[in-house]
């Protein structure tokens, strides 16, 4: 019997570990590769041509937003499985629209990862109930907006440079304190260039923030 072959993404060692004597265990899995980073995820992904990723979202040197298009240029058979701490339908939309076939949750318990891993296997997409209850309830209360693209430009090009480099940071899913941490800036001063990037771009979510720039091809 064939295996299904893992390379297991995630900037946490003793994750790692966890996941991978957890995947070995089942007779039809094998990790074939491990990656501590975005950029290391990427080039496992390109030279090992796995046939499952399960890769964090938020990973140093190039997040799992940041790494999903470039694995489906290099790796298009590979089917990438999101493992986030996220519970927020702007980036569940994100990680399908860029290109995912699923994503669980980290407190998700062990049998719903292993039936993820061989749902997105056989070509499908693993979205569990609840998931699809958040997707279902956000898509209900925040339809896509229906103003020109040209006039979206207009409000993104309205930010500063720094207020530009918080809305993406924000959209790729870093904390206000790894924002602090990647620009040398206090959490506060942080949180008023957030506050006046959304004021500006009139966004007044985690999610819709993720959503205007996906809209806008920001995140690629």
């Amino acid at each position: 019997m064939s295996r299904i072959r893992i390379v297991v993404a995630d900037d946490h060692a003793v994750l790692r570990a966890g996941l991978k004597s957890l995947l070995t265990a089942e007779p039809d899995l094998e990790v074939v590769g491990e990656a501590g980073d975005g950029a290391m995820c990427v080039e496992l992904a390109a030279d090992l041509h796995p046939d499952v990723l399960l890769m964090d979202i938020n990973m140093p040197t190039c997040s799992g937003l940041e790494a999903l298009p470039l694995i489906r240029e290099r790796a298009p058979e590979c089917k990438v499985l999101a493992l986030t701490m996220h519970d927020d339908p702007g980036y569940l939309h994100s990680i399908l629209e860029l290109g995912g076939a699923g994503f669980v949750l980290k407190q998700s318990a062990p049998e719903e990862l292993l039936a993820a891993i061989r749902a997105v296997y056989d070509g499908g997409v693993y979205v569990s109930p609840r998931h699809i209850k958040l997707l279902l309830e956000d898509t209900l209360s925040n339809p896509p907006p229906q103003e020109p693209r040209s006039a979206q430009h207009e409000r993104y090009e309205s930010l500063s440079e720094r207020e530009a480099e918080v809305f993406k940071l924000t959209a790729l899913g870093h904390s206000n304190t790894e924002i602090a941490d990647l620009l040398f800036l206090g959490v506060k001063t942080v949180e008023t260039y957030k506050a006046r990037m959304m004021n500006k771009l009139d966004l007044h979510s985690r999610a819709s923030v993720v959503r205007f720039a996906l809209e806008l091809d920001i995140l690629q």
